[in-house]
């Protein structure tokens, strides 16, 4: 677990470790969440970056007659 300093500007850097991870870019936003007395830093990804992300999933469902 890492940790933060906030500046007086009530500003954070997120570590190397965490963007690195979460593949976080200069110029993308996260949403900010406040759950449980805490603070949630959730990235936005854009579309086209989430396109392929569930690749080899089963789409076969059972359909009723009607709809086929």
């Amino acid at each position: 677990m890492s940790t933060v300093t906030v500046s007086p500007k009530y500003q954070v850097v997120i570590p190397r470790q965490v963007r690195e991870e979460f593949d976080i870019r200069p110029g993308e936003k996260v949403q900010v969440f406040v759950y449980e007395g805490r603070i949630e830093l959730v990235p936005v990804r854009p579309l086209r970056r989430l396109r392929g992300f569930v690749r080899g999933i089963d789409t076969s469902v059972e359909r009723e007659e009607d709809r086929a």
